[in-house]
């Protein structure tokens, strides 16, 4: 990621704004933006394999406790935020949930949220997030058997355009038993997202 160009960038976006960069506020502004998107947009550099690579502690699951028919492993309500690439706003009150069934290993917990949230870290589209959590989760796992759920709000739909706070988006993605199983997915949506209302 290349800061000095960035710090430059935003000066001359504080210029094309109407704003004075050289006024006591702003002078720093620059260098802060720099550094700031090297932080919150570090997932930018790696790829989803080198994502996987990197959180691929896995743990052989001696017992076969979860190794058993309908044995899954779920982990709900992550929470993390990205940014939409289509305004540079903030996704934000953004939880994901996880399932997966192993396949002799289990991967560590903590590297669950560490996936989403180098996913997370990237210009995004929601759709898109759960896509690529998915896809490295089959990668690290060894499993094909994945679903995540994503719900999060979107500031280029609350703070501008049709400006409607509170209203969320949901999305899902299914992959090997939980695509092609229909009574899998039902169960896994249960898992994931808790009973219908209703029922």
């Amino acid at each position: 990621m290349d800061k000095e160009k960035i710090a430059v960038l935003v000066r001359e976006f504080l210029t094309a704004l109407g704003e004075d960069p050289d006024r006591e506020g702003l002078q720093e502004t620059p260098q802060r933006v720099a550094r700031m998107c090297e932080e919150l947009f570090r997932g930018i550099g790696y790829t989803n394999r080198e994502i996987a690579e990197k959180y691929a502690k896995t743990f052989q699951d001696e017992d076969e406790c979860v190794n058993r028919e309908g044995g899954y492993v779920v982990v709900s309500d992550i929470p993390m935020f990205s940014f939409c690439e289509h305004h540079i706003m903030l996704m934000y009150n953004m939880r994901v949930s996880v399932i997966y069934k192993p396949k002799d290993r289990v991967i560590g917990l903590s590297k669950i949220a560490r996936i989403a949230e180098m996913v997370g870290h990237r210009l995004q589209l929601q759709e898109r997030i759960g896509a690529d959590i998915a896809e490295i989760m089959q990668m690290a796992t060894g499993s094909e058997d994945v679903g995540v759920v994503v719900e999060g709000e979107h500031g280029c739909m609350t703070a501008r355009g049709i400006r409607k706070p509170g209203a969320r988006m949901r999305t899902s993605v299914f992959r090997g038993l939980f695509e092609r199983d229909a009574a899998a997915r039902q169960e896994a949506m249960w898992l994931l997202c808790g009973k219908p209302s209703g029922e």
